[in-house]
């Protein structure tokens, strides 16, 4: 007897959203607790059957490739926001700080990559095609701005944001790690477009909920309608670079001002 086609459409549509779900949990199990975790495990953090699991992704290798191709295919699809709605060398910028942020906490999908000699395989082998294609136009746009050095090259900008993002993750402090990662970021500027006094972050222009991030703490800050833009998050952090400038002023012989 053969199946009704709306129950054909219906089977399938319920197929693609099982195969999202498993796929979803994965991405957030993995992140969070590595990648020891089994097939059974996430089927039932994703409340599906084992068997449901089984038949999009016949073995953890298979779900564990098909997590990080999605990964990567989200940053495609961010290289592409970034580069329809900012300036040349703001798009590179804050697109690179995008990819630094989120790897940060994706340790364990970066230790398989590095300890597995084979990947990439085939479905993550072309996103990471289309990763660097994307980035490359980046690179090229912000060269012809004047924006970035002219000896960068785009395998420069992902080692250094595999590197970025290690390093972040591994800072004790994440406000002091984040502050590294964009003093790395500095150095690839044109003289001409450097700002030595403090690292202006892209994204802060480009986002509504908030008005950028406390220059303590790196926390992001929620938007001032009216008045000026907000430095701090809070008195704790005002008070901290407050006594840090009263400690400088000392050492230089400067008193105890602010």
């Amino acid at each position: 007897m053969t199946a009704a086609p709306g129950a054909v459409v219906a089977g399938r549509s319920d197929a693609r959203r099982n195969r999202e779900i498993v796929l979803r949990t994965a991405m957030r199990v993995f992140a969070e607790e590595g990648l020891e975790v089994s097939l059974g495990q996430i089927a039932q953090r994703a409340g599906v059957g084992a068997g449901t699991v089984y038949r999009h992704f016949p073995s953890k290798e298979i779900l564990v490739e098909a997590v990080l191709a999605e990964q990567v295919q989200g940053f495609v699809v961010t290289a592409g926001e970034w580069a329809t709605r900012a300036a040349p060398g703001d798009a590179l910028f804050g697109f690179l700080l995008d990819v630094i942020e989120k790897s940060a906490g994706r340790r364990h999908a970066c230790d398989a990559l590095t300890a597995d000699q084979s990947w990439p395989r085939a479905l993550l082998a072309a996103a990471a095609q289309r990763f660097r294609a994307a980035l490359e136009r980046l690179l090229n746009d912000a060269k012809q701005a004047g924006a970035i050095r002219a000896d960068v090259r785009v395998e420069d900008l992902a080692a250094l944001a595999v590197g970025a993002a290690a390093l972040r993750a591994a800072h004790r402090d994440r406000a002091r790690g984040t502050q590294l990662v964009r003093m790395l970021l500095d150095g690839l500027r044109t003289p001409s477009v450097t700002e030595p006094q403090a690292f202006r972050d892209p994204r802060a222009s480009q986002r509504h909920e908030t008005g950028g991030h406390c220059v303590e703490c790196g926390a992001r800050l929620r938007a001032r309608t009216t008045g000026r833009p907000a430095r701090y998050c809070g008195p704790t952090c005002r008070q901290r670079a407050r006594r840090r400038r009263v400690a400088a002023g000392a050492g230089n012989g400067e008193g105890g001002g602010v």
